[in-house]
This record gives structure tokens, C-alpha cells and sequence, in this order.
């Protein structure tokens, strides 16, 4: 069925394609408590807050997805060309930049007032190849080759696989054999109600099974491509070899075993870097809450959770953020470690701390103060994955020197290139603009937050969302290629998103908002059909938190 949809994929006009779109914005909302409620039951929730986790990272984001693709999917159908929400801008050094943010028609400059975004493009492209062969795939599909893409889901966020598998069929006119994780494979009847429509046009189709089932149908010669989320030890296992001695010899020989393209997302040691500097009481405290949310979001299951927090040794406010930081982790509680092995990891890289007994204990919060790269390697080049985040100090009270020190270290010594965010006082993004400007450019990530979770770029979904350009087969570092790109983008260097020290109302990722699971469902129900009235339940919510 699959290989007869992916011919017809191949070639279908663009306006079937939007047709195709229009049946899940209306399934997906329908079944999106029942498809939170088994997320909460199935990784042991309690407290609105986490549960609006759920909501927020799983219907709210697969419909500003559809959203999005629908948008600009109509947009090539009636006029050609892909719209963007703003004008293209060049950087100092030359650099296109696209905005990403806000999209209008979703009311992101009231709904996300404070919050800007563009994508750094690499050097050589113009206005002319912004696109690559993007546009052109879906513009004139008698050119495109017909093909099945295996989508390995995720199985932490909800939002991962369906938003991968969706790419890959509305984007690359590829249809889909969607192999869910084992940790949530709970949501298989969620997902076939969300999408019957592109289900029935024999576009899609979802399995379960461990990973034997997963690394058959990576083999399997009806196959083309492969797309995994997933860490970089499964990616090796894929493409090199199933032991540490076959994927050496094949390594050496240049003989992957793997005979078909494969894209990836591959997670990160993910840096806070906090640029010394005098702040308020009110940016300290904010930016702690903002890193403690980073830290504690999905019980810290993230591929892009804040695993390293890179100081000045000398900046006077270090103890006290610190402090801030420990203090909203000690109110925050416990969750139920649901993710396989998370009590293991967190042994390994907390072994000073108790770890509770049980299958899926609740782990605490932990933060591993001043280690350094030659005493404790560890939390540079292994991607914990479990409630541990380090911080790293670095000598120099200098904020320039700082900036650069801090990008080389960054660069150079902590693994992955998928996301990096920074806090940063005013006066250095407003009196050192060259300095400021080479250091955003220097940090070698896929997305950059400033004041903010880099995060938040994954869930916007026009920012590209994948590893920084430069890795390979052999080194994947945070992956190869990219998901989401609601506008088509070809060769981006960085997705960076902005916003202020200090966020009014209060975002409802951060810990502690009291209307987080009302403001959830007003931006899902915004989403799934776009009204200036829908503002305000939605604002309403979010000024109560």
C-alpha cells in the first residue's frame, strides 16, 4: 500500500496536498485529552503544570505544524512562492536573514509579543537559491523520484514522530512508514485518528515493535531513506554496524551498512551560558526560573534539556544565581522517572547523590557544581538524558572574553551541536554590537536562544530544526538535515530566537504557572482555527499565571 501511495505522492498536484491537511486539524483537536491523558497516565504526572507540558508539546505543536504547512502549501498553489512573515534583512557580515517569527495569521505578535527569530543562512546563499530544489520538488513533482521513508519516533515528546513523518511527506513527497517508540506506542490510536486522511490516501502508515522490528524495516528493500530522532550510539548502530567492533572495522573501511540516505535529530549536552554582567534582582530570578525550566521540562527527558551551565568564575552575582537556580529546583517536585535506564544514568552522573529504588523512581533535581573538562569529562561528551544538569566556570570576568572563551569551549569540548542558549545583560547587546554579533555567529549550534530555551524554536516550527551545518555519517555529531522548515529553506546555518531578560505575562513553560493547562488548550484551540477572538480566553489564562 505504501509503495503505490508513495508513486502517487510523487506526482499529486499541491492543492490535493492542502486537501489532505484540512480533515486532521479537526481530528486532532478532538482527540487531543484523550491523547494528553494517556502521556499523564503513562509518565506517572501529577500537577498541572507537567500536564501542560503534554498538551503544549504534543496537539498544541503538531497543530501549529499542520498550520503552518497548509499555509504555505497554499501559498505555493496560488501564488508560486513561499511567504514570509517579514522582509529579508543581511547580517554585518553579509549573511541573508529570513525571518520566522512572528506568523500573523496565528496572532504570534500578541500571542508572543516579546519573542523574535530569524534564520542565519550559511555563506553563498541569495535570494535566488534560498530555496535550494525545495520549492521547486513540490512545484513541479514530474520531476521528483517516488519513495517510502522509515520515520524511528521518539519517545519522549509526542510531537516528535508525527511532526517528523509529516515532513517528510508534505516536504520531500515521500511517503511514510512510521515505526512509533516502544515508550510511547500508547499513542498509536491518537495518531491513526489525528491522521485517518492521510492514512487512507495510503501516504502513511504506523507500527510498533522494539527495536528489532526498527532495525528490519531500516534494512527492508522497500525502504528508501531513513529519518530517526534518537541518540547518536542508535544512530551509529544503524548506519555502522550492531557491535562496537563491527561499526570500528566498517568505520576504517568507509563501508556502512546501512546502503540508503538517513537524516537525523541526535540531541546535545545543551549550554546555558549566562554573559557576566550586573542584573537586576528581577532579570536573576527570571533567567533562574527560565534555565530551571529547561532543566525540568519532560522531567528532564529532552534532548534538548540545559545540561551545562557555563559562568564566569569572577562574576560577582554567581553564587547568587546559583542559588535562585537551586532554590525554584528544591520547590519544584520530583517525576516519575518513566524514560528506561534513567535511574542508571542518573547513578552515573550523580554518583554522590541517593538514587531511589523501584522500576521508575522519582529522581530529584540535581545540579553538579564547578566541574571542568579535564576533571570531569563526563558531562562535556556524554549526553546524560536524566535530571543532572553541571555548571562550569570559566576565568575571566571580561564579558567579551568571556563570550569568546565561552563559544571556544562550547565548540570545542561538549558534544552536539543541536542548541545552545544565553543569557545576556542589556549592555552588551547594545554597546558591544560586533562583539555580541561574532559571538552569536561563532557558537556552532543549530539554534540559539537569547533569554530563552532554545527550545522554544522546536515548537515554533518555521525555524529549521536539526544539528549545525558540517556533520557526516561518520561524525553526526546532532544529526544530518533538518525537520519542521515551515518555509523551505535550503543550507541555514542557525535558527536564533529572541526575547527580554525579563517575560510579562509569564510563558506557560515556565514552572509554577498557575493557568498553564487552561492557556494550553485557548493556544490549541487558536491553532486549530485561527480568531482574534481566541485571544482572549488565551490571554485571560496567562495573565492569571
Amino acid at each position: 500500500m505504501l509503495s503505490a501511495g508513495a508513486q502517487r505522492l510523487a506526482r499529486i498536484p499541491i492543492a490535493e496536498l492542502v486537501a489532505l491537511l484540512e480533515p486532521c486539524f479537526c481530528a486532532a483537536e478532538q482527540v487531543a485529552d484523550r491523547w494528553v491523558e494517556l502521556a499523564v497516565k503513562a509518565k506517572g504526572i501529577s500537577g498541572q503544570g507537567s500536564a501542560s507540558e503534554e498538551m503544549v508539546s504534543g496537539p498544541v505543536a503538531v497543530l501549529r505544524c499542520l498550520f503552518l504547512l497548509r499555509q504555505t502549501l497554499s501559498n505555493l498553489r496560488d501564488k508560486g512562492s513561499v511567504t514570509f512573515p517579514g522582509k529579508l534583512t543581511h547580517s554585518a557580515d553579509g549573511r541573508i536573514q529570513v525571518p520566522l517569527l512572528p506568523v500573523w495569521e496565528l496572532y504570534d505578535h500578541l500571542a508572543f509579543r516579546e519573542l523574535s527569530s530569524f534564520a542565519r543562512m550559511q555563506e553563498g546563499v541569495t535570494e535566488q537559491n534560498l530555496h535550494g530544489d525545495r520549492v521547486k520538488r513540490l512545484l513541479a513533482p514530474e520531476q521528483n523520484s517516488p519513495g517510502v521513508a522509515l520515520v524511528l519516533g521518539a519517545g519522549n515528546v509526542s510531537s516528535i514522530p508525527v511532526t517528523d513523518a509529516l515532513s517528510k511527506i508534505f516536504w520531500d513527497r515521500k511517503a511514510v512508514l512510521l515505526k512509533l517508540n516502544p515508550v510511547n506506542d500508547y499513542l498509536e490510536d491518537c495518531f491513526r485518528t489525528a491522521f485517518r486522511s492521510v492514512i487512507d490516501a495510503g501516504f502513511l502508515r504506523i507500527i510498533t515493535g522494539d527495536g528489532r522490528v526498527g532495525q528490519e524495516a531500516c534494512h527492508d528493500p522497500r525502504i528508501h531513506e531513513v529519518h530517526i530522532t534518537g541518540s547518536h550510539h542508535t544512530h551509529r548502530a544503524i548506519v555502522w554496524g550492531s557491535n562496537s567492533a563491527e561499526q570500528e572495522q566498517n568505520l576504517i573501511q568507509n563501508k556502512p551498512v546501512l546502503d540508503k540516505p538517513i537524516t537525523s535529530e541526535l540531541g546535545n549536552v545543551s549550554p546555558w551560558i549566562v554573559v557576566p554582567g550586573n542584573y537586576s534582582k528581577r532579570e536573576l530570578s527570571s533567567q533562574a526560573m527560565h534555565v530551571a525550566g529547561s532543566i525540568v521540562n519532560n522531567a528532564s527527558f529532552n534532548c534538548i534539556a540545559t545540561k551545562m551551565i557555563v559562568t564566569s568564575r569572577s562574576w560577582p552575582q554567581r553564587e547568587t544565581f546559583l542559588q535562585m537556580l537551586k532554590q525554584i529546583l528544591s520547590e519544584i517536585p520530583m517525576r516519575q522517572a518513566y524514560y528506561p535506564g534513567a535511574a542508571d544514568r542518573f547513578r552515573q552522573f550523580a554518583p554522590q547523590s541517593d538514587c531511589p529504588s523501584g522500576e521508575q523512581p522519582e529522581l530529584p533535581w540535581t545540579l553538579v557544581e564547578n566541574v571542568t573538562p579535564a576533571n570531569d569529562p563526563l558531562y562535556f561528551e556524554e549526553e546524560s538524558f536524566v535530571c543532572v544538569c553541571a555548571e562550569t566556570a570559566l576565568e575571566t570576568s571580561d564579558p567579551l572574553e568571556f563570550m569568546s572563551r565561552a563559544a571556544e569551549l562550547c565548540n570545542e569540548q561538549m558534544f552536539g551541536t543541536l542548541s545552545a542558549s544565553v543569557t545576556v545583560p542589556a549592555a552588551v547587546t547594545r554597546n558591544e554590537k560586533v562583539a555580541w554579533n561574532r559571538f552569536l555567529a561563532d557558537l556552532r549550534y543549530g539554534a540559539v536562544g537569547i533569554n530563552q530555551w532554545a527550545a522554544i524554536a522546536f515548537a515554533l516550527m518555521t525555524p529549521p530544526w536539526g544539528g549545525y551545518p558540517g556533520a557526516t555519517l561518520a561524525d553526526p555529531q546532532s544529526g544530518l538535515g533538518d525537520v519542521h522548515n515551515c518555509y523551505l529553506l535550503d543550507r541555514v546555518e542557525k535558527s536564533i530566537l529572541s526575547g527580554p531578560l525579563v517575560s510579562f505575562p509569564k510563558p506557560i513553560w515556565l514552572p509554577h504557572h498557575r493557568a498553564s493547562v487552561q492557556a494550553a488548550k485557548s493556544l490549541m484551540r487558536l491553532y486549530a482555527q485561527p480568531s482574534f477572538w481566541k485571544l482572549i480566553p488565551l490571554g485571560w489564562h496567562a495573565l492569571r499565571g
